[in-house]
């Protein structure tokens, strides 16, 4: 009797788990796009829906496979800085939460953990087995007295597979000068900031306490890192950094308002441990396509810096402050798209007279590891209009990205707090 039932109860057994299987399928099946792709310009099979607005300024972002979002907040919120959304099976999400008593930027999930940073420190959260945060008012404190100032405070973050956690410490500074942004004001000798700022420290990942005592200068030489993520086709470090500003109102005698608006390049950075990436006794002329001294330390806009400086992995247009990178690793959109770099670029300040340019996502291919080719506008128009963006009056500006569980991207606004998704209809 015992080998008739067998069988039953083996069927009964795989339908259950075949119907699980598929409801949790179908939960995450990808949603549809807005009638208007939520006001975004995307290329020819995409498209885009707003999946919220948290009503403040959202920086970075993760989104866990069960559709919970955690967005950190540039500034508190009703005395919080990271909010909790969950979404539903039309890809909308509503905000069930809110935790943490600090602003700040960066937010990063692994292994179990939810790592934030406020602009002084970071900590991490204990996740359960859906992803959910087990004790939000008690966050352990990972590193804890970093450096910051009046501008580049926040403290952008990613960890390796090895268990080290990677800090961008902004320099209070645009160049180093003896008044910073004066008039023909010289460089600061040696710049004694590098000592605690400008450029990417690494931390243990799970030792709690952490001050600048314990951890390591990893790279140097980069005056603000916003976006940055680890590279697992090549296991690399790739940042994004904030070139300087006021070429022209600091040297009127040396560079035009034009050339002010166009140099120097953003640059993204292929990462090694001890790479000097040369700020703020260079930048990288675009346009020339070169390494050229820094006026505060001898420069006249030909001379060419010394080659220990690492050379940029890729250029991009100046002064549009990229605030997001992510490597694309998922199967929703073509091949194209796999293993290369989506970029947010937040938008320009100070290009004037010229008209402002950025507020849009891009796309750079990557081959083994490498960009290659020219970059390419992915999403636009947060700006609202050419005319908005031109006069920096932007009704939206991207800012952190996140890949879903489906492999759909996710975008972040640091004007009102809208979270957009952009999706591929498979055809």
């Amino acid at each position: 009797m015992k080998k008739i039932f067998i069988i039953p109860v083996l069927l009964c057994t795989m339908v259950f788990f075949t119907l699980y299987a598929f409801k949790e399928i179908k939960t995450f099946h990808s949603p549809s796009p807005d009638a208007d792709n939520a006001g975004l310009k995307l290329p020819e099979g995409f498209g885009a829906l707003k999946v919220a607005d948290v009503g403040a300024r959202a920086r970075h972002i993760v989104v866990t496979p069960q559709g919970i979002i955690y967005v950190k907040l540039a500034r508190v919120k009703d005395k919080k800085g990271i909010i909790v959304l969950k979404e539903d099976n039309d890809g909308k999400a509503k905000i069930t939460g809110s935790f943490g008593n600090y602003g700040g930027t960066g937010i990063y999930l692994k292994d179990g953990y939810l790592y934030a940073s406020s602009n002084t420190g970071v900590f991490r959260y204990k996740l359960n087995e859906k992803n959910e945060v087990v004790d939000p008012e008690n966050p352990e404190t990972i590193v804890q007295g970093l450096k910051m100032g009046r501008q580049h405070e926040t403290k952008s973050l990613v960890l390796d597979n090895d268990g080290n956690l990677y800090v961008n410490i902004g320099v209070p500074s645009n160049s180093c000068q003896e008044n910073d942004r004066g008039l023909k004001s010289p460089g600061i000798p040696g710049c004694p900031l590098l000592d605690s700022a400008g450029g990417i420290w690494q931390f243990k990942a799970n030792e709690l306490n952490q001050s600048y005592a314990q951890g390591n200068r990893y790279a140097t030489g980069l005056r603000n890192v916003v976006g940055l993520d680890w590279n697992q086709e090549n296991n690399q470090l790739f940042v994004m950094q904030h070139g300087r500003d006021n070429l022209n109102s600091s040297w009127p005698d040396l560079y035009n308002t034009k050339e002010s608006a166009e140099l120097p390049a953003e640059c993204l950075y292929a990462l090694k441990k001890g790479d000097d990436a040369g700020w703020p006794f260079m930048y990288y002329d675009g346009i020339q396509g070169k390494k050229i001294v820094a006026p505060e330390y001898g420069g006249d806009k030909k001379k060419e810096a010394s080659a220990k400086y690492l050379n940029p992995a890729a250029v991009y247009p100046a002064h549009m402050a990229p605030n997001g990178l992510l490597f694309y690793t998922g199967n929703m959109f073509p091949e194209r798209y796999k293993n290369g770099a989506f970029i947010a670029f937040h938008g320009s300040w100070n290009r004037a007279p010229e008209p402002q340019k950025g507020f849009f996502v891009v796309f750079q291919p990557f081959i083994d590891g490498k960009p290659s080719g020219n970059w390419e506008i992915f999403a636009d128009n947060f700006a609202g209009s050419a005319e908005k963006a031109a006069m920096n009056k932007a009704d939206h500006r991207p800012c952190g990205l996140a890949q879903g569980a489906d492999g759909s991207l996710y975008v972040t606004d640091d004007v009102k707090g809208s979270i957009y998704r952009v999706v591929y209809n498979k055809k």
